[in-house]
């Protein structure tokens, strides 16, 4: 039975098609997404999806597969993952995990943490706060807590809170409570900052060209928490308000991808059990050789 390969990196960095590489040299392997919110139907576009074309005849899992009315977290998402590798490996097949969401990653490869699962009242009397409120409830309940969370992230801060009240325990409780391996090889795909941030401006033009804006446009009013999360929706939202321009619009998105890249290498450089690997060179062949050494 195979261990899975996890091919990780910031959005835009190109982990998707080095996956189907992979995937295709392997010729018995299959692609999990580990990806918050590809798993949304409806925004194939804003969530820069891979088409059937880019899957290139490599059997894809959790990609467009949940309506944007249903909420998706990483418990969530890591359950129907698990379910999937473990039918690619009664398959003979090999698991190939891609995505950036760093959460949703650790879930997959480090198992579900014991942290107490979301309470919908809580949630919902957390969300109705300032942001300030929250902060300082969470610096008082678990200052150590506190300064590791991104205190400008409301969904980071909300969520942190509800796990401190709910279980009674700082925040470091629940997050060393991982399984001390990932259950198996992970690598980091790495690129120049200044050459990511070029392609992430690219991937936002094509988003709008391709037709983001009528795909926001379409989506119905009840989206669930985690659907109304994903990236650049609420901008796309603006301008259809007639707040942003369209080139204010362009901007702002591809701005706020390029800060969401930063968290998610920040996020990344802490998982040391990920291998690095230049995004430039042929890390195919290195992923292959240093996976195969440890299937």
């Amino acid at each position: 039975m195979f261990s899975p390969i996890f091919i990780l990196g910031p959005t835009g960095c190109g982990k998707s098609a080095i996956a189907v590489q992979v995937a295709q040299r392997l010729g018995n392997a299959e692609i999990v997404s580990a990806d918050a919110y590809q798993v949304y139907r409806a925004m194939p576009i804003l969530t820069a999806a891979p088409g059937l074309e880019e899957q290139q005849g490599v059997v894809h899992h959790l990609i467009g597969t949940m309506d944007v009315s249903e909420n998706n977290d990483a418990a969530t998402h890591a359950r129907a993952a698990q379910t999937c590798i473990q039918d690619i490996q009664q398959r003979g097949n090999v698991p190939i995990i891609t995505g950036g969401s760093g959460l949703y990653v650790k879930f997959i490869s480090h198992g579900i943490s014991p942290a107490p699962p979301s309470d919908a009242a809580l949630r919902a009397e957390l969300t109705a706060l300032p942001l300030e409120e929250c902060v300082r409830r969470f610096q008082e309940a678990d200052p150590e807590g506190a300064a590791a969370t991104d205190l400008h992230n409301p969904r980071y801060v909300v969520r942190n809170l509800e796990i401190v009240l709910l279980g009674g325990k700082p925040l470091s409780y629940w997050r060393n409570n991982w399984q001390p391996d990932a259950c198996g090889p992970g690598f980091t795909l790495v690129r120049d900052v200044a050459e990511l941030d070029a392609r992430i401006a690219r991937r936002a033009t094509t988003m709008l060209e391709q037709g983001a804006i009528d795909e926001v446009a379409a989506l119905p009013a009840d989206l669930s928490p985690t659907a109304a999360k994903t990236l650049g929706l609420s901008l796309i939202q603006q301008h259809l308000n007639g707040e942003l321009t369209r080139p204010e619009l362009e901007a702002a998105l591809a701005l706020t991808t390029r800060q969401y890249a930063k968290r998610q290498r920040t996020w990344l450089r802490r998982e040391p059990w990920a291998t690095p690997l230049d995004a430039n060179t042929d890390c195919v062949e290195a992923i292959l050789k240093q996976g195969l050494r440890y299937l």
